[in-house]
């Protein structure tokens, strides 16, 4: 006799995780169709560093019918174009990985192979966001394909903290029941799967799935399961990280910048009330002491509370879904932010989970394509962080002679090895970096393909025109956009009315 439907999901772990997962569960279900409740402890800390998003958080939010405006002002928000990188490559360059597309693709032709073929100005000059970045502006994308807003993209700098605390506002109204407490036992039942958990003060809380979000240690996945974990730390060698806020900018700048350093690399995250601050790094080749002062050596404004050190192994669980239990966040596994994936993961990971949503059956073909996809994901964002570290040309430390001269991947330099020829990425349908993402950090980083491609070198002559228009219209539109502060100053008020 087949089960019946879920009916009782229960969520253990709080943080930006568990109450995105509430969020959409309550959009998707009525309490009494699907009843959501969800165990967190105050005495339980959350890492709360997630800080830069990239565009699909978009649409997590329009999804969950979230006004952008209030949220903003709620969780002290700033616009992000992309990602600075300074000292990647060699010390003293710096490159930009934009958001959205250089100009459009011609006759069919990847826009980059063009510029390959042409060399006319620099490839930066040809991507609105990356040139908006630069000025300090910003605008939302207009609905209007011939209008050169129409190709601005961008994301969120947001306090992850407040975050969570917007998303669990709007769940509980909606129906999801929070329980505070600390989970001291877990139980199964005759086929190995979660039965229910219990809390410190007794309560006995029972669910049909569950959703792991307990952060790093996988109170259910790992723990109870014993499910195992994938180890990356040999092509990912960082396993620390230090983070401390900083007093916010003047002027705030729309785009996240991530520094190489000797022994790992610091980001800095602009948000309206302040900066948020980190050194991820190798403790292989620098103690915690000195990564700490190093980061605060180097940040610009005055820190406004003490550092905060994470430990953490690069890698994901073997299995993401295990019975009747789904990993999300840090319960399923760890890449470092460098291109700021890990809310996506947490979103790509939630969205597959409500296309792929269970009955009490738990058949073990949807568990196994929950499973293939996930670790698809991962291991996309695996190797794009891979590259940055792999196509270094510094010499100057132990940490980047390892990486550069590391064996990677065969995906990673399978991909490499064709880009290196003609300038060619063939990419899966369903990858979430594209061409543009692809590029930006091949040749920002000294990857420069040997040959031109044979079409686009065959119609370089006659688009030198076309690109000449193409910069003076990027111009021209960046002059017509407010500054980004003033942007913000505008929707915070219609926020406010």
């Amino acid at each position: 006799m087949a089960a019946g439907p879920v009916r009782r999901v229960v969520i253990v772990g709080g943080g930006t995780a568990g109450w995105m997962a509430a969020a959409v569960l309550a959009h998707q279900f009525e309490a009494a169709a699907c009843a959501t409740t969800l165990i967190e402890s105050v005495d339980i800390g959350t890492v709360g560093v997630g800080e830069a998003t990239i565009p699909p958080i978009l649409q997590f939010n329009r999804l969950l019918g979230i006004d952008e405006d209030e949220l903003v002002q709620a969780t002290g928000a700033t616009y992000k174009l992309g990602i600075e990188f300074r000292d990647w490559g060699a010390i003293g360059e710096r490159y930009f990985h934009p958001f959205g597309h250089f100009r459009a693709d011609l006759n069919g032709i990847p826009f980059h192979q063009h510029w390959l073929s042409a060399r006319e100005g620099a490839l930066a000059d040809y991507s609105l966001v990356t040139q908006a970045a630069y000025a300090g502006r910003f605008i939302r994308p207009v609905d209007d394909p011939a209008h050169v807003h129409s190709r601005m993209a961008y994301a969120l700098h947001f306090d992850a903290v407040r975050y969570a605390r917007f998303l669990s506002a709007r769940a509980i109204a909606s129906g999801v029941t929070r329980i505070e407490g600390r989970i001291v036992d877990v139980e199964r039942d005759a086929r190995g799967y979660v039965a229910a958990v219990v809390t410190a003060d007794g309560q006995r809380i029972e669910g049909d799935l569950f959703i792991d979000c307990s952060g790093f240690r996988g109170l259910l996945i790992e723990q109870s399961l014993q499910t195992g974990y994938a180890d990356w730390s040999h092509w990912l060698p960082m396993d620390r990280a230090v983070a401390v806020p900083s007093v916010a900018d003047a002027v705030t700048l729309p785009f996240t910048r991530s520094t190489a350093r000797p022994a790992g690399w610091q980001w800095r995250i602009p948000l309206q009330h302040r900066v948020g601050n980190g050194h991820v790094y190798s403790s292989r080749y620098l103690s915690d002491d000195e990564a700490t002062a190093d980061l605060l050596s180097a940040i610009d404004g005055e820190p406004t509370a003490e550092p905060r050190l994470l430990r953490f192994t690069t890698g994901m669980r073997r299995r993401f879904w295990n019975g009747n239990v789904v990993a999300l966040g840090l319960a399923a596994g760890f890449l470092e932010p460098l291109e700021s994936t890990s809310i996506h993961l947490v979103q790509r990971g939630i969205v597959t989970l409500m296309s792929l949503f269970p009955d009490g059956d738990f058949d073990p073909a949807t568990t196994a394509e929950y499973n293939r996809l996930m670790t698809r994901e991962f291991e996309a964002v695996r190797d794009f962080i891979i590259l940055h570290y792999h196509l270094t040309r510094r010499d100057d430390a132990p940490l980047w002679n390892h990486v550069r001269t590391m064996a990677i991947p065969e995906t990673l330099a399978d991909r490499i090895a064709l880009f290196a020829v003609h300038g060619r990425l063939m990419l899966d349908p369903g990858e979430l970096f594209r061409e543009p993402s692809w590029t930006a950090v091949m040749l920002g980083q000294g990857l420069w393909p040997r040959k031109p491609d044979p079409v686009a070198a065959q119609a370089a002559p006659q688009i030198a025109e076309t690109l000449t228009r193409m910069r003076a219209l990027i111009g021209r539109g960046v002059a017509a956009m407010p500054t980004h502060s003033e942007f913000l100053a505008q929707r915070s008020r219609r926020a406010a009315a």
